[in-house]
């Protein structure tokens, strides 16, 4: 198997006699695996069965597909069944592409014997997470969880430790991101030791600041023991509108931009802000605005795994009171909070205009992680959130994913560092080499067909 996969065969089949004995079905289940995985190939495992036993040995028919190192179907022993499954070999070639370990090498040194096959519609036994980046099973995701938090920590330890900064300056607005950075910033200066009063949690409200965001932004900083500095930003905003002759009244993508430049202005004058992956994605940020710090550390996490970090603190934490409030963050929707309340509320809900998360979340992975186009990616996510979101909507939003991710590219390709936390990642320097000018046309075209 070996042999054929380094001279191109993705899919490898072995048709074997192996008996049973006790015990041996766990070996041979590992074994194939973890032989689809070194392969990264689709491997069907077809066992001598029932009645083709011999005087000393049992033979239980135990048949097996898997494609790299994930089991897809497995028989019951002793009955003869017949297993059905699909492969993904765009994965699998897509897979073998990114990984540099992994050469292909035409020697010919086997026999090898042409075919015609019929392509047809292709019937999807296989299921797909609707939240990819979030483990389904509850102690997974919490050790996961664990694992994350400690990874951007640990990378902030040796940032603030690196540039022997004593003091971390984190923009807290009462939303998602700015929790989490907060959350990290923190157990970071636990790791190094240090005082959390020499974490500057600052709070900066403006003309789309709700009550209960600030309220939330300052009870959580004191709450870690940081130091809160509270500098309300609408009369400088307002300067700079007078500056450049920009009507107050008018809230337009200016009025936004302005409130975030000026934020970034103050934390950077102090020191930092941060987004999240998916934000980078979308280019759901305002470019020198908050798409900017000196360390990001949320910068390879996605939106729906945020939540699920910040209920992980939540549900961590011995102080109550801390818990009540990140569950009322969790609890606030989503929203950058640039336009005027409307009754007190949050009146700028991203994903009404954005979109929801899961389904960009969705999208990125399967984009980023084996390069799927988006026609492949359109069919799994209709067949994944059926029930929950029509074709008609779901192909909307892959249109404005597809678009805004290639034409936001430029904010990406000036991102500050940041860890690495999963195997999807869009930092310039490593993961994501993309040219600002690509173009999404093509994307584009085959979306107008379907």
């Amino acid at each position: 198997s070996i042999g054929a996969a380094l001279e191109g065969a993705t899919v490898i089949v072995n048709c074997s006699a192996s008996d049973e004995t006790i015990g041996k079905d766990t070996y041979r289940r590992e074994l194939i695996a973890g032989q689809s995985a070194r392969l990264i190939a689709g491997y069907i495992y077809a066992n001598a069965g029932e009645g083709e036993s011999t005087t000393d040995l049992v033979f239980g028919g135990h048949n097996i597909i898997a494609e790299n190192g994930t089991i897809l179907k497995e028989s019951n022993r002793y009955r003869n069944e017949i297993i059905y499954s699909e492969f993904d070999l765009e994965r699998i070639t897509g897979e073998r592409r990114k990984n540099t370990t992994f050469q292909t090498a035409q020697e010919r040194s086997l026999i090898r014997v042409g075919f015609q096959i019929e392509k047809g519609e292709t019937s999807l036994t296989r299921t797909f997470p609707k939240k990819p980046f979030v483990p389904s099973d509850e102690q997974t995701r919490a050790a996961r969880c664990e694992e994350i938090l400690t990874i951007q920590a640990m990378g902030l330890k040796k940032r603030l430790a690196h540039t022997n900064a004593r003091t971390a300056v984190v923009g807290i607005s009462g939303g998602l991101d700015s929790t989490l950075a907060l959350l990290v910033t923190a157990k970071a200066f636990d790791m190094l030791g240090r005082d959390k009063k020499d974490i500057l949690a600052v709070t900066m409200p403006c003309f789309g600041t709700t009550d209960r965001t600030y309220q939330n932004a300052c009870e959580m900083s004191k709450k870690v023991g940081a130091t809160l500095i509270e500098v309300p930003i609408a009369e400088a905003v307002n300067i700079h509108f007078r500056d450049i002759g920009h009507d107050p009244e008018d809230h337009s993508v200016t009025y936004e931009n302005g409130q975030a430049r000026e934020r970034t202005h103050v934390l950077m004058d102090l020191a930092n802000k941060t987004g999240d992956m998916s934000e980078l994605a979308l280019g759901w940020a305002t470019y020198n605005g908050d798409h900017m710090s000196m360390y990001g550390v949320n910068a390879s996490v996605p939106k729906t795994l945020v939540r699920h970090l910040v209920k992980y603190a939540a549900d961590d934490t011995e102080d109550e009171q801390l818990r009540e409030v990140l569950y009322d963050v969790l609890d606030t929707p989503v929203s950058p909070e640039l336009l005027p309340p409307k009754d007190g509320d949050i009146a700028q809900k991203t994903e009404d205009l954005v979109g929801p998360y899961e389904l960009h979340d969705f999208f990125l992975y399967f984009m980023l992680r084996f390069g799927y186009e988006p026609a492949k990616i359109y069919r799994l996510a209709c067949s994944t959130f059926e029930g929950e979101y029509d074709r008609e909507t779901i192909l909307k939003w892959l249109k404005t994913f597809c678009r805004r991710f290639f034409s936001q590219q430029f904010k990406r390709s000036c991102l500050p560092d940041g860890p690495k936390v999963g195997t999807v990642a869009l930092s310039p320097r490593g993961d994501w080499r993309m040219p600002s000018d690509a173009c999404v046309a093509v994307w584009m075209k085959e979306l107008e067909t379907l």
